[in-house]
């Protein structure tokens, strides 16, 4: 009798502990991972969209000769696409690519569950490959913000969205993980695109992938996941090298757009410049041969406040070397700078090197 009381008492608490061990196993299967994906989860968009693209008729484009006596003939159609996207904000505001929404008819946001809503374009910024969208509404679920000057090189990065359609098959989007690989990477200017400070991560970022957001531990925005390097392949995926716009500058990018609708780059510095060489230099007796000569300053200009002059040699340009007048308005450009923001100009003047600062001025006031 003894013994059969101490079985059902161990029994008892062989099966307390077994459902104790159970509680334990679930807990442990809940992790900062899982705990960012269902924060920022339901803020994370699919974009379907409606484009009109360019296509040729003309059966001997490839033979120059035939091209000359019959021209091709161009002709549009709609074709479907889709892409991810983040909302930011209660009243709708959604971020994501350019390359996602460029020459749209119809934008289609889905978020998750199923709800869809027709999306307008607040604007768009070729330069940095952003758009903001809104969605009619309010009390949308909204990501919070998170601060990528901030990263840490190995910490979790997480890729959310709609690769490849998946967001349509369960109304989800899709989650991948990894590192930060790398920050502060840039490519400079890439077919009218400037990709700046980039994000690297080796979270899987595939095709639709574009658009949606990076999200750290913590379920906060870090990046726009924007482009992957792939192999050599064409078509391939993923092989863990992709790259996100951080999300201070995206955040800066969208506050512009909602305000003006469009990102304000035109500029004007006052002066007019050619190229030095080594005729010119010759017979203006300059011991310089590189670098852009000033021929004119326009007056009350940026470059007249800044104190050049006619004859002066600009040698560089924030720290890098100009042979033209197209450098400077490149460097301006990778640089992201718009009217109001300075740049550090180093001159060549009667035997000396010195700096000017110069104060991008509004290209309407120099009309």
């Amino acid at each position: 009798m003894i013994n059969k009381k101490h079985d059902i008492i161990a029994l008892i608490f062989l099966m307390f502990g077994w459902v104790e061990g159970q509680s334990s196993i679930n807990q442990n299967r809940e992790n900062a991972i899982t705990n960012a994906i269902k924060m920022a989860s339901p803020a994370v968009a699919s974009i379907n969209v409606t484009q009109v693209r360019n296509y040729s008729l003309n059966p001997f484009q490839r033979d120059p000769w035939f091209e000359y006596f019959f021209p091709p003939q161009v002709r549009q159609r709609e074709v479907k696409g889709s892409g991810s996207g983040v909302v930011i904000s209660p009243n709708g505001y959604v971020l994501t690519n350019n390359h996602v929404v460029e020459n749209a008819t119809k934008i289609i946001v889905k978020l998750p569950g199923g709800d869809e809503f027709d999306a307008e374009v607040v604007g768009v910024d070729m330069i940095t490959d952003l758009a903001l969208l809104k969605l009619e509404g309010s009390d949308f679920p909204f990501v919070n913000m998170g601060n990528s000057d901030e990263l840490i090189i190995g910490e979790w990065a997480i890729a959310l969205g709609n690769p490849f359609g998946l967001f349509d098959v369960n109304q989800q989007p899709t989650a991948t993980v990894g590192i930060i690989s790398g920050k502060d990477l840039d490519f400079g200017l890439q077919s009218g695109k400037v990709f700046q400070d980039m994000i690297q991560t080796d979270a899987a970022i595939n095709p639709g992938n574009s658009g949606g957001p990076l999200v750290n531990a913590h379920g906060e925005l870090i990046g726009i996941n924007t482009f992957i390097f792939t192999g050599s392949n064409v078509g391939q995926g993923s092989i863990g090298i992709g790259f996100a716009i951080p999300i201070n500058r995206a955040r800066r990018i969208a506050e512009e757009l909602k305000t003006k609708g469009h990102i304000e780059r035109d500029f004007s510095t006052g002066l007019r410049a050619q190229p030095l060489n080594r005729k010119t230099a010759l017979y203006l007796d300059i011991p310089i041969t590189e670098g852009v000569i000033v021929t004119d300053i326009m007056k009350d200009s940026p470059a007249e406040k800044a104190q050049l002059e006619y004859g002066d040699v600009i040698i560089a340009v924030e720290n890098e070397k100009v042979l033209s007048l197209e450098d400077i308005l490149d460097i301006v450009e990778i640089n992201d700078l718009r009217p109001g923001d300075k740049i550090k100009l180093r001159i060549w003047r009667d035997g000396r090197f010195f700096n000017r600062t110069l104060k991008l001025g509004k290209l309407k006031d120099a009309r």
